[in-house]
C-alpha cells in the first residue's frame, strides 16, 4: 500500500493546481467575486475535471513506478489536462474580450462563452478517456510485473 502514497500526493497537488490556475485566471481577469460566484455556479464541473486530472497524475505515477520508464501515457495526460484547464477556465474567456484590442478575438471569445458547459463536457469526456486508457496501463504493467516476480 505504500506504492500509492507518491502517486496520491502527486494527484492531489495535481487537482490543486489546477484549482489554483482556475481561480487565478477568473481573479485576474474578472476579480475575485466573480472567480467565487463562478466556482458557485459550476462547482460540480470545476472539481470533476480537477479529480480527474488528479486521477490522471496519479495513474501516471503508478504507471512510472510498475515500469520504470515514461511512454505515450504521459502525452495523453498532458492532452487531456491541457482540455481540462481550457474547459475549466472557459466560463471566462468572453471578459478577455475586454483587455484584447483585437476585434477577431472577440467572435472566439464569445463563441467560447456561449458554450462553455459543453466545453465543460467536452473536458470532462477527455478525462474519461485519459483515466480508462492510463487506467487499463497501469493495471496491465501490475499485472505483467507480478508475473514476472511470480516467475523468479
Amino acid at each position: 500500500m505504500q506504492t500509492w502514497f507518491k502517486p496520491a500526493g502527486m494527484g492531489l497537488a495535481g487537482s490543486l493546481i489546477l484549482l489554483a490556475a482556475y481561480f487565478a485566471i477568473l481573479t485576474l481577469v474578472s476579480g475575485w467575486d466573480y472567480a467565487l460566484g463562478q466556482f458557485s455556479e459550476f462547482w460540480y464541473f470545476v472539481l470533476a475535471l480537477a479529480l480527474g486530472f488528479g486521477l490522471q497524475i496519479a495513474l501516471y505515477v503508478r504507471l512510472r513506478q510498475v515500469t520504470r520508464h515514461s511512454g505515450a501515457s504521459g502525452k495523453v495526460m498532458a492532452v487531456s489536462g491541457a482540455t481540462s484547464t481550457g474547459a475549466m477556465i472557459s466560463c471566462c474567456t468572453h471578459y478577455l474580450a475586454n483587455v484584447l484590442p483585437v476585434l477577431g478575438a472577440t467572435g472566439v471569445v464569445a463563441l467560447a462563452a456561449q458554450y462553455q458547459v459543453e466545453l465543460f463536457w467536452v473536458g470532462i469526456a477527455f478525462n474519461l478517456a485519459s483515466l480508462l486508457y492510463i487506467g487499463r496501463k497501469t493495471l496491465q504493467a501490475s499485472r505483467h510485473m507480478a508475473l514476472m516476480e511470480a516467475h523468479k
